[in-house]
């Protein structure tokens, strides 16, 4: 099957509006890991949206058309759970929000209103599916398949998985690094995706670590410096 020729939208921009489009994209995992040419057509196919305090910019059910990625101000996804709405995650600058609808074909996860007001860009569907949606899918699939084996996250639902799945970013280590240090603060945990790690208290080995397992969150539950 032939891709019938796409040509997509190209929308005029300043230099500096470029940049700034192009730090908020390199922060996204769908993103990031395109060719300089695919991003340069992302980045002339995103239309500038301002946004009034209070509008809803998606409504949770709907199909969706667009994704969008804030430049300024925060927006709130609202699900209906148990019959009441429910504020599940403040999308702030930097952040791409409406993406599910357009990854998976399937109706809008949740509501977003802005809580003041916002610019945002957004990117048309056909741009999306043409250019992002296969590398971005796999690499979203790749990380949602991989959380499923992680026990702390496991029995969360499929939206909470995808953004947690959002959040990841790869740190790569070489051996004999130290990657937490005990006594330390912590403002991160870690899953393991691949290798072998251990933990040590003092001088004693008192963990060992694979694929799948992860460490750090006693720091972030409990407000306290790393234990080991």
């Amino acid at each position: 099957n032939q891709k019938k020729a796409f040509t997509p939208p190209s929308y005029a921009k300043t230099d500096d509006q470029k940049d700034r489009l192009t730090k908020t994209l390199l922060k996204s995992f769908m993103f990031s890991s395109l060719e300089k040419k695919d991003m340069e057509t992302i980045l002339m196919a995103m239309e500038e949206v301002k946004i009034k305090a209070g509008e809803k910019v998606i409504t949770e059910g709907d199909d969706g058309d667009f994704l969008f990625v804030i430049e300024t101000g925060s927006l709130e996804c609202i699900k209906v759970i148990d019959g009441s709405p429910k504020v599940v995650k403040t999308c702030e600058v930097g952040d791409v929000f409406g993406e599910l609808a357009l990854l998976y074909n399937c109706p809008r996860a949740a509501s977003v209103v802005a809580k003041g007001e916002c610019v945002c860009w957004k990117l048309d569907r056909e741009s999306f599916n043409h250019i992002v949606k296969e590398s971005a899918a796999k690499k979203r699939n790749q990380y949602e398949n991989f959380l499923k084996s992680v026990s702390l996250i496991s029995s969360i639902d499929a939206y909470e998985r995808s953004q947690i799945a959002d959040a990841l970013i790869p740190e790569t280590f070489k051996k004999g690094d130290v990657i937490v240090r005990q006594d330390e603060p912590g403002d991160k945990f870690y899953i393991v995706e691949e290798g072998q790690l251990y933990a040590k208290k003092g001088e004693d080995r008192v963990m060992d670590y694979k694929s799948g397992d992860y460490f750090g969150e006693l720091a972030l539950l409990k407000n306290q410096p790393r234990a080991a």
